[in-house]
């Protein structure tokens, strides 16, 4: 069991790291409004996290 929540935290960590490096600060905070909204079960901050990212991601196609 150990193991495998050190697996997941090492999963979560380099995927925060990815985004960061990807998209910067405001990926950061879609992926974290994004987070938070699922873990406190709010559709209001889970959809500005989605939509923060999904802006993110399609502005070079803008």
């Amino acid at each position: 069991m150990p193991v495998l929540a050190l697996l997941s935290a090492l999963f979560v960590v380099g995927f925060e790291q990815l985004v960061q490096w990807r998209f910067g600060a405001a990926g950061l905070v879609g992926l974290l409004l994004l987070t938070v909204g699922v873990k406190a079960n709010s559709p209001a901050v889970s959809s500005a996290g989605a939509v923060l990212l999904a802006v993110l991601l399609a502005g070079p196609a803008l």
